[in-house]
């Protein structure tokens, strides 16, 4: 499954955090992400400009 979070605060960092840990979770992007979100990639998270969607 792909996550598509929406927004750049706290709560989308610890959100995406927790949902990248589920085995089902392949990957969760978020748009348009934050500094804690952008050194999350080895954990499956992955910032996205909200231009790209």
């Amino acid at each position: 499954m792909k996550i598509l979070l929406i927004g750049s605060g706290g709560r989308e960092h610890a959100l995406a955090w927790k949902l990248a840990r589920s085995p089902k979770v392949q990957k969760v992007f978020v748009a348009p992400g934050n500094g804690g979100t952008a050194n999350q990639k080895n954990a499956g998270i992955e910032n996205l400009p909200i231009t790209d969607l």
